[in-house]
């Protein structure tokens, strides 16, 4: 997916209590909700497992989504030409901390 649509989630879901984000990633109808919602639940089992944190005292701190390699592919178009597209993919960056 692109940057900028994943973009447009990532920003529903930062400074919020874990539970509260993915719960607003399951009814957000974006099709780049449920890879970061895939994304959070690995950072919280990852801190779960890791860290030995309180996964109820949860929340994002820092989320944010950076370009990625670009695949570029012709399309064949009328009289012979051909039109570049270009499809652009996403880093997504997600960090938990516990709140004090």
């Amino acid at each position: 997916m692109t940057p900028r649509k994943a973009r447009l989630v990532v920003d529903l879901i930062r400074g919020k209590a874990v539970g509260d984000a993915l719960s607003v990633l399951d009814f957000t109808p974006k099709r780049a909700a449920r890879v970061i919602a895939k994304t959070l639940r690995s950072a919280v089992a990852n801190a779960e497992n890791t860290q030995n944190v309180d996964v109820d005292r949860l929340y994002v701190k820092r989320v944010f989504v950076d370009e990625g390699p670009t695949q570029k592919r012709t399309l064949p178009r009328a009289q012979g030409r051909a039109t570049r597209v270009h499809k652009r993919s996403s880093h997504v960056t997600v960090v938990v901390d516990e709140q004090s």
